[in-house]
C-alpha cells in the first residue's frame, strides 16, 4: 500500500506541513473567521485582540486552530512578504509573546513562526481554539464576524453557541500525530485490530480503510492531502504508544505484582502497555489472569477451578479506569498493581461522583467517544452496568465488599482475596451490606437479614451477627427500612 512518499524527519515534516498550511489557507476563497491575513501591522494590542477573537472563532467553526499570516495580501491572498518579525518585537519593555501570554486567559499555547516562501518571509501564527471557556484579552472575549472584532458580549447568539461548542469539548478529538502520509498512518495503527473488534469486514482497498478509520474519528484529514491521528486513534489503536508524544505514551496501562501486602514488598512482575486499549486490552487482561492463583475454597458460590478473582471484575474495572480517567492530567495514566491479598486500579482523575454511587447514578464519562467505542467493541458492559457486574460477581464469589475511593486526584478500586466474616472489619461488613442493599433495590428487591447471611456466608444459628451488622449499616445512615411500618420487611439503600 506504499504511496511512494520519502520519510521526513521531524523538522522537515513541519516545515513540509507549513508550507502546505499556507498553500490551503491562501486558497481559501476569503478570509474565513479563522484566518486573517496581513502584510506588516504588529500592534501588539491588535494581535492580542486577534488571538481571543480568532480562538474563539476556531471553536464555532469545529476548527483545532486558528491563524495569523504576515506577509499575504488580505485582498488577493497574493504573497507579497512582511518586515514583522516577532521575536524582536517588544511592549511595554516586554518581549511580545511574554507580554501577549500575561494578556490571555485562560492560558493558550499560541507559537510564531517565522519562514521563508515563495522567495518571501512569512510570519504564521498559530492560535489553539478555545478548549474550556471563551479566550480573553485584557479580561474581554472578542470573536470575528466578517473582517470585525467585536466584543464576544456584544453578540449573546454566538456567546451561546460558544460555550455550547465548549462544553463537549473532549480530549479525544485533540490531533495525536500530525501531517503523516497514508502509509505513516498504517504503520502507526492497528486498524485490522479496528476491523475484527468493530466486526466489519476489512476494505480491498486504501481508501475503504481510511473511510472507515475517518467515520470513527480515528483519523482526520490534514493540510497538503495528508492525515492526522487523533488522540482517540492513537489511544486504542497504536501499535505502539511510544511512536506518539510522551502524553500518550505515559497512558498506556502499567501492571505491577507485588510479593507482599504493600509497595516496599519485592516486585514480581511488571509489566507498560505499548499497545493502545482497545487492541491491547484482551491481552492485558489474559495476562493478569495468568498471574491469579486460583481460589482453592470449596463451597456454595466456588468451584476449586476458579481464579482468585473473577474475570468479569477485572475486566469491568480495568475498561472503567481506561474510560474515566482525565486525560488532561500529565504524565500518569491506568495503573493495576497485584498484592499478596488485594488488587488495585487506579486511574487520574477525580471522580464525576460520589464513589457510593457509581452503582446507581446516571452513567457519566469525560471520555464518550472512547467509552462508546469499547462498548461497541464489546470490552465493557453496557453504560451503566458495569459496576453492578463487579459487585454481583463479588457477592457470588462470597469475597469482601470492593472498595471504591478518591485518593491524591485519582481513583483507586479495590478487589480483596476471599476472607471469612470473622476475618472482615467491621468497615468492610457496613460497607457489604449497603453494596447488598443497593444490588438487591437495583433488582427490584430489599435485603433482609436472610439474604445478608448469605452473602456474608453467615450460619443461619448466628443470625444475630446480620442483625448486628444491619443495625451500623443503619447508624452510618448508609441504608434505612424499605416499610418505616415494618422495618423487618427489609432495607434499602439511603439513595432510594
Amino acid at each position: 500500500m506504499s504511496d511512494g512518499t520519502v520519510t521526513l524527519d521531524a523538522h522537515q515534516r513541519e516545515q513540509a506541513r507549513t508550507h502546505a498550511l499556507i498553500d490551503d489557507l491562501r486558497a481559501l476563497p476569503a478570509e474565513a473567521a479563522w484566518v486573517e491575513f496581513k502584510e506588516n501591522n504588529s500592534d501588539p494590542e491588535l494581535i492580542g485582540k486577534l488571538i481571543s477573537a480568532l480562538s474563539n472563532a476556531a471553536r464555532l467553526a469545529d476548527q483545532h486552530f486558528a491563524y495569523v499570516v504576515w506577509g499575504v495580501r488580505d485582498g488577493d491572498h497574493a504573497v507579497v512578504g512582511t518586515s514583522f518579525e516577532p521575536s524582536a518585537t517588544k511592549h511595554k519593555n516586554q518581549p511580545l509573546d511574554f507580554w501577549l501570554s500575561q494578556c490571555l486567559q485562560p492560558a493558550i499555547a499560541f507559537c510564531f513562526k517565522s519562514m521563508d516562501y515563495q522567495g518571501q518571509r512569512l510570519v504564521l501564527l498559530e492560535i489553539p481554539a478555545a478548549a474550556t471557556s471563551p479566550v480573553e484579552f485584557e479580561r474581554t472575549a472578542y470573536v470575528r464576524i466578517g473582517s470585525a472584532t467585536p466584543r464576544l458580549s456584544d453578540h449573546p447568539e454566538r456567546q451561546k453557541l460558544l460555550w455550547a461548542k465548549i462544553q463537549p469539548y473532549a480530549w479525544e478529538t485533540g490531533v495525536a500525530a500530525q501531517f503523516l502520509t497514508g502509509d505513516e498512518v498504517l504503520a502507526r495503527l492497528d486498524y485490522s485490530s479496528y476491523f475484527d473488534l468493530t466486526a466489519q469486514p476489512l476494505p480491498d482497498n486504501r481508501a475503504g480503510i481510511f473511510d472507515k478509520l475517518r467515520a470513527d474519528r480515528l483519523i482526520e484529514a490534514d493540510v497538503g492531502g495528508q492525515w492526522n491521528i487523533t488522540n482517540l486513534g492513537a489511544m486504542l489503536f497504536a501499535k505502539n504508544l511510544n511512536d506518539f508524544s510522551p502524553s500518550i505514551a505515559r497512558k498506556g496501562v502499567r501492571f505491577v505484582a507485588y510479593e507482599g501486602t504493600n509497595r516496599a514488598t519485592t516486585v514480581t512482575h511488571r509489566r507498560d502497555g505499548q499497545r493502545g486499549y482497545a487492541s491491547g486490552f484482551k491481552g492485558l487482561t489474559d495476562y493478569i489472569d495468568g498471574l491469579l492463583p486460583s481460589n482453592e475454597h470449596i463451597g456454595k458460590a466456588f468451584r476449586e477451578e476458579e481464579p482468585l478473582y473473577p474475570s468479569i471484575a477485572i475486566r469491568e474495572l480495568v475498561a472503567n479506569a481506561l474510560i474515566h480517567q482525565d486525560m488532561t492530567i500529565t504524565g500518569t495514566g491506568p495503573l493495576v498493581e497485584l498484592f499478596k491479598d488485594r488488587l488495585e486500579i487506579t486511574n487520574p482523575g477525580q471522580p464525576l461522583m460520589k464513589p457510593d454511587r457509581f452503582l446507581d447514578s446516571p452513567p457519566r464519562s469525560r471520555n464518550e467517544a472512547l467509552a462508546s467505542l469499547m462498548r461497541r467493541m464489546r470490552l465493557c458492559e453496557e453504560q451503566g452496568t458495569g459496576i453492578d457486574k463487579v459487585l454481583a460477581s463479588a457477592e457470588l464469589h462470597q469475597l469482601p465488599p470492593p472498595d471504591f475511593r478518591e485518593e491524591d486526584h485519582s481513583v483507586r478500586a479495590a478487589l480483596f482475596a476471599p476472607r471469612s466474616f470473622a476475618e472482615m472489619t467491621q468497615d468492610e461488613r457496613v460497607r457489604a451490606s449497603y453494596q447488598h442493599a443497593s444490588l438487591r433495590y437495583v433488582s427490584g428487591d430489599r435485603m433482609t437479614n436472610a439474604s445478608l447471611r448469605e452473602r456474608l456466608g453467615i450460619a443461619e444459628r448466628n443470625a444475630s451477627q446480620a442483625s448486628a451488622v444491619i443495625r451500623l449499616a443503619l447508624d452510618a445512615n448508609l441504608i434505612r427500612a424499605g416499610d418505616p411500618e415494618h422495618p423487618r420487611a427489609g432495607y434499602v439503600p439511603y439513595w432510594a
